[in-house]
């Protein structure tokens, strides 16, 4: 129940800061949803009934998407479209970090000090970067604000640029989860214990990482958009591999599966920084909103998809293998829509047939 009031904030959150900015600019903006967090979080600690838990994790995870979408606004607007991925190539890589120390420095803390100090921990933390916040980011200028106000959603929705981009990064996200979501379940099938099933994520970790980096060094010799074609290429074959594993040949250990899964964690970490940087450049001048649904977007593929396999979660290999590849469905699409210039230019793909022409092919058609 307290994850659930958790992520409901987190996908609530994402599009909320998109009008607080144009309300109250970036820096305030960011400095609510800190304090936001720090007062949800320290709620928690001084929690004494499942209610008063619930409803702090919930604001709690408001407060903490003020952060998730600013600091992407903050990047578009202030660097050029090459710098800019540069730095998300620098700092999305990272962002992997903390799922992979948090339960280890999580259970020390506990040890040795409490779980009510692990909130309190994170209450001065936030408090920290508050000060940070007012130090180094600059008051929004009103200009700004009145370019963000011209944008609705609705036009964001019209951007097949930002939209396949969006779409890619989400699918690209929900077959990272729906492996995720089942992989302990698989681990558990072939026999393995608690302690090996967690050190089983470390590579996907060290790869997702890696594949951040490694994305950069290929954005400077080939450019970002064949980089691009390159790592959904490998995307695409790590989806191939896992469906082989699963659905064709059957493997009777996890190591072909691990290994698949660690090379699409270094796929994934590399694509990351290019889509969501090309999502944000065709808006950014109101890069808070189109980084709050983008992220919204985001975060209900990833969780669509955790849903969708934890139904079939006893076919384990199997339902994540399907998982994937229904993903794997959305990249291609997303890839396919990103290439053109608006939905008119979708829409004329579609040509239909010619009745004058079909009536005349009939026509020509010797009958029995």
């Amino acid at each position: 129940m307290s994850l659930t009031s958790f992520l409901a904030g987190l996908g609530l959150g994402q599009l909320l800061y998109g009008p607080l900015v144009q309300r109250f600019g970036k820096r305030n903006s960011l400095l609510g949803g800190l304090a936001l967090f720090a007062l949800a979080t320290v709620s928690i600690g001084f929690s004494d009934n499942i209610i008063m838990l619930n409803c702090a994790r919930f604001f709690q995870a408001i407060g903490v998407c003020s952060a998730a979408v600013i600091w992407q606004a903050l990047v578009v607007e202030q660097y050029d479209a090459k710098d800019s991925q540069r730095i998300f190539s620098n700092i999305m890589p990272l962002v992997a970090l903390s799922p992979a120390l948090a339960p280890i420095l999580g259970a020390k803390v506990l040890k040795y000090m409490g779980w009510e100090a692990i909130f309190f921990i994170l209450a001065a933390t936030a408090t920290a970067l508050m000060a940070l916040t007012m130090v180094l980011v600059k008051p929004a200028n009103e200009g700004a604000s009145k370019a963000e106000e011209k944008v609705a959603y609705k036009t964001f929705f019209n951007n097949t640029g930002y939209l396949g981009n969006v779409l890619i990064y989400g699918a690209c996200s929900g077959a990272f989860f729906a492996y995720l979501t089942l992989w302990p379940i698989v681990m558990e099938q072939h026999g393995y214990e608690a302690d090996a099933i967690g050190l089983s994520f470390i590579p996907q970790t060290i790869m997702f990482i890696v594949g951040g980096y490694a994305s950069k060094l290929l954005i400077r010799r080939v450019g970002s958009e064949m980089t691009l074609k390159l790592l959904l290429a490998l995307f695409g074959l790590c989806v191939l591999a896992i469906a082989l594993a699963t659905l064709v040949f059957k493997a009777q250990t996890i190591y072909p599966l691990l290994i698949a899964f660690s090379v699409l964690a270094a796929a994934n970490g590399a694509i990351y920084p290019i889509v969501v940087n090309s999502a944000l450049q065709h808006f950014s001048q109101c890069a808070s909103k189109a980084a709050g649904l983008q992220n919204f977007l985001q975060i209900t593929l990833a969780f669509g998809a955790s849903s969708l396999v934890a139904v079939w979660a006893t076919a384990g290999e199997t339902a994540i293998a399907w998982g994937i590849l229904g993903c794997s469905v959305l990249v291609f699409a997303g890839y396919k829509l990103r290439q053109f210039a608006g939905w008119s230019q979708v829409r004329a793909g579609f040509t239909k047939p010619d009745p004058a022409r079909l009536a005349l092919h009939a026509e020509e058609t010797p009958k029995d």
